[in-house]
């Protein structure tokens, strides 16, 4: 005959070793999920981030040419070269009225869902007191060594 104190010992091993092997199943599970989710939300800000340098870019080219000659010069929507190819975008200037700001929008979008996008906007004066194209011509050659 067993000891009553021994039974009730056993039982709790029992229970104890069902709760362990209950976490164990669960915990990795919890860590695999939560791996996979990282990489995702590592991979997105990754895109995020090269979309932004890429917008970036747009609007310092727009600040540099001013607003009304790089409308008339540059493209206001395409795709950007190889390594950039599976990124588009879309550049939107709204002139300013007698010298105000002109509004600049730049849209980069990239993959398939709505939410592969990113939109940045500011407003970008106008240059004043530089010629159109000022000639780039020195008055006279400098001499080197």
């Amino acid at each position: 005959m067993s000891h009553p104190s021994r039974s009730g010992r056993r039982g709790f091993v029992r229970v104890d070793a069902i709760g362990a092997a209950v976490l164990l199943g669960v915990g990795p599970t919890v860590v695999i999920g939560l791996t996979g989710s990282a990489r995702g939300a590592q991979a997105r800000g990754e895109r995020l981030q090269r979309a932004a340098a890429l917008a970036d870019e747009r609007l310092n080219m727009v600040l540099a040419l001013g607003p009304e000659r790089y409308e008339a010069d540059d493209d206001m929507a395409g795709e950007f070269p190889e390594p950039d190819d599976d990124y588009r975008f879309e550049v939107t200037i709204a002139p300013g009225a007698g010298g105000d700001p002109s509004f600049v929008s730049v849209e980069i979008v990239w993959g398939e869902r709505s939410r592969d996008r990113l939109y940045v906007e500011t407003f970008i004066a106008p240059r004043t007191g530089d010629q159109p194209d000022p000639e780039r011509d020195p008055e006279r050659q400098v001499e080197r060594p």
